[in-house]
């Protein structure tokens, strides 16, 4: 019996060592198949780690300006470490591998400028001396134009994509409030841009095309629509008398909830985008809910409601059924706890919540109800999230006057974003896609 056990033993590690001997022979063939496809296996990205690219500097017209914005890009990313472009000589010939690996360097993107007015853009792989992937971006006519930074922006998602396997957020805007107006401005800070004649708390649409926001006119109060291509307004809801206010749409793009303010209180509202009767979704009997945002699967709600006697950050269904409290209720004045937002990955919504007298945002793990506290400095409000569900936008006071701040949650590094006139009530859009 001993004996059989024995020969038993080395039979099983013989098969292992087989096994293990024929994936380790296997895995070059695989990474070089399926580097086809976009990913890079031989540049690892590890979440919490960074991994270190150069961009080499872009020759001819408009080259100085690819350099800078891929290269802002990828740190704003917040997933890289960025040499500067300056480290490295020149590359007109072979590329000097053990240069690049002295300056630690993990990936090299290098970007020519075509006579078609497109991009090519080749990553290298220093670790295994080899171009991982290699593709050519079309960037429309008018150098630095909205349309044309976009389209370059998505060149480093494009990269970022080739090494973790998720698309980068470059390639995005972020709506917000100032001076009355609706204002854009690019996820780097750039072209900002008033984009209506009135109105507050944007919201866009899934497709990127437009967005919805309330105009409180003293008047009617209405729901709008704008589209950002053509300009095109349209009526979503109004009455004489009433107030709309913080509306949201539903991930299919179909359904607008908003809050609907009266002498008797303010609850949410919810119609059809396209058209038709608002349906009551919320019964506060004179308490105030506002401020709903769309779980990522369309069927749930976050909203901001005072019922408790204080307010606090609520969940229910679409059609207001299965009313949960979500943020922990506590006693006292200085209770406060408000507008949420769904991270699009559905695991987390961020909120303000006052304290210390001062309101900061937190975040809310929906699985074991944790929560994390995201920023320190001076008053935060109105958390939005970016596509990759890593990033929030919120108004701050920290440089003294309220703007429009980036923070990674991840790491807490915050960058400003917008400058000038009083900013606030952000909203990040999806992904977009030059045209």
């Amino acid at each position: 019996m001993v004996c059989t056990k024995a020969l038993s033993r080395l039979v099983t590690a013989a098969l292992t060592l087989g096994v293990l001997a024929a994936a380790a022979s296997l895995a070059p063939r695989t990474a070089e198949a399926q580097s086809t496809k976009g990913v890079s296996l031989g540049l690892q990205y590890r979440p919490g780690e960074k991994t270190s690219l150069i961009v080499l500097p872009v020759a001819g017209a408009m080259g100085d300006s690819v350099t800078a914005m891929l290269s802002r890009d990828f740190d704003y990313s917040d997933r890289f470490t960025v040499v500067s472009p300056s480290a490295a000589p020149p590359v007109t010939g072979a590329i000097n591998w053990a240069l690049f690996a002295k300056l630690g360097v993990d990936g090299i993107v290098q970007a020519t400028m075509l006579p078609s007015g497109w991009v090519r853009v080749l990553l290298h792989d220093v670790g295994l001396k080899s171009v991982r992937n290699q593709k050519d971006f079309a960037l429309p006519a008018g150098a630095m134009s909205p349309a044309w930074r976009l389209a370059a922006h998505g060149v480093s998602d494009a990269v970022e994509e080739w090494i973790t396997g998720q698309r980068g957020i470059a390639q995005t805007r972020i709506a917000f409030t100032r001076g009355g107006r609706v204002w854009t401005v690019d996820s780097d800070g750039a072209n900002a841009t008033p984009v209506t004649p009135s109105g507050m708390s944007p919201q866009w649409l899934p497709s990127g095309r437009g967005i919805v926001y309330s105009v409180l006119d003293g008047v009617r109060n209405p729901i709008m629509f704008t589209d950002l291509a053509t300009g095109a307004q349209r009526l979503i809801a109004s009455a004489p008398g009433i107030e709309h206010t913080t509306p949201a749409i539903s991930p299919d793009g179909r359904t607008v909830v908003y809050a609907r303010g009266s002498d008797s209180g303010t609850d949410l509202y919810a119609q059809p985008f396209d058209g038709g009767a608002p349906r009551r979704v919320t019964v506060g009997r004179g308490r105030a809910s506002a401020q709903p945002t769309f779980s990522p699967d369309g069927q749930r709600l976050a909203f901001m409601s005072d019922r408790s006697g204080h307010p606090e950050v609520y969940i229910s269904d679409l059609d207001g059924t299965n009313v949960e409290l979500l943020t922990a209720a506590a006693f006292g004045d200085r209770d406060y706890r408000a507008g949420p937002d769904w991270s699009p990955d559905g695991r987390l919504v961020a909120f303000q919540s006052r304290n210390g007298g001062t309101f900061q945002i937190m975040t809310i793990n929906l699985r074991d109800q944790s929560v994390r506290q995201v920023t320190n400095d001076g008053r935060n409000d109105d958390p939005s999230w970016a596509p990759d569900s890593r990033h929030v936008v919120l108004t701050s006071n920290r440089s003294g006057v309220r703007q429009l701040w980036v923070v990674d949650i991840e790491t807490g590094r915050a960058r400003q974003l917008t400058r000038g006139p009083e900013t606030r009530l952000a909203a990040w859009s999806p992904r977009l896609q030059a045209q």
